[in-house]
């Protein structure tokens, strides 16, 4: 990280602790809900299958700019699959940087080439071993690790939802983040219940159980791109939400936090490992703060 960002970043950090701000500094665009997937634990794919232009995708980068976000992530459906006449998704990456963000993230279902060195980070879902991965997102590993090792830089960062199908795959996906040459990092989700995928849910017990494991990884070296203080708080939903410090805009409409805050009681079961992170961070957890700081210091 630039320190020019991250004096930014700490000016913000500090303010919005002192006075109470609710300003956001991290902000979502959804592209398009477009997805050459139907995984298993995904509710909000394939619903209008719009491809949203390029036209109005800038209106809402130069809205969140003016709102005072600066890290941003370029989210679907699959972002590899946007494009709007000669503009592909490479293009909205630059040009957020162009306009000023400090920080820009893509997130994908590593099904298609990886050829993105202008973002931060790039992060890929992967949801196991070979059998759990398939069995979540269908017969797709092979074609992401094939994709991982041919991508052209190492800014790719593994994205595992936890769920009642991988649960036990932590090691898996860790080994991976290890022993890939192209992979930074490896971050994690507890699945979020929306309608219709409820079954999928970890309880208290084994949210407490999965992270044990996450920690352990960290300690053996894996590069967990998470806040091991935030875990407590994590597994028992005890944190603030929304976050009001997060949004995410979607066809011109823009939700604090995360889609989640449109289905009635979705926020009490948020399993967004970075809502809880940033709520605590912003409410002025100190050992979350010097956390994040170790953290974003050596991944970003």
């Amino acid at each position: 990280m630039k320190l020019s960002s991250f004096l930014y970043f700490s000016a913000f950090g500090i303010s919005t602790i002192l006075f109470h701000r609710k300003s956001p500094i991290l902000g979502t665009i959804i592209v398009t809900d477009k997805c050459n997937l139907t995984c298993r634990h995904c509710a909000v794919n394939n619903i209008t299958g719009v491809v949203h232009p390029y036209g109005k995708l800038r209106a809402e980068m130069e809205k969140l700019y003016g709102m005072g976000v600066r890290i941003l992530f370029f989210c679907g459906g699959e972002t590899f699959l946007w494009e709007d006449g000669e503009k592909r998704l490479r293009d909205l990456v630059r040009e957020a940087k162009e306009m000023g963000f400090l920080i820009v993230n893509v997130v994908t279902n590593g099904t298609f080439p990886i050829d993105l060195p202008e973002a931060d980070l790039i992060l890929l879902s992967l949801d196991g071993g070979r059998e759990a991965h398939n069995a979540v997102r269908g017969d797709t590993y092979d074609l992401i690790l094939k994709n991982i090792r041919a991508a052209s830089s190492d800014n790719i960062c593994l994205y595992m939802a936890l769920n009642q199908i991988n649960k036990r795959e932590i090691g898996a996906v860790c080994k991976t983040a290890r022993e890939e040459k192209k992979v930074r990092a490896v971050s994690f989700n507890f699945h979020t219940p929306y309608p219709g995928t409820e079954e999928l849910s970890l309880s208290p017990g084994e949210k407490e159980e999965c992270c044990g494991e996450i920690e352990s990884e960290m300690l053996r070296g894996t590069p967990v791109f998470n806040l091991r203080s935030a875990f407590p708080y994590i597994i028992s939903n005890e944190f603030s939400t929304p976050c009001r410090q997060c949004v995410v805009m979607e066809d011109g409409m823009l939700s604090v936090c995360g889609r989640c805050v449109h289905v009635d009681g979705l926020c009490a079961q948020c399993g967004y490992f970075f809502a809880a992170e940033y709520a605590l961070i912003f409410g002025g957890n100190l050992r979350v703060i010097g956390d994040m700081l170790r953290t974003y210091l050596r991944y970003v």
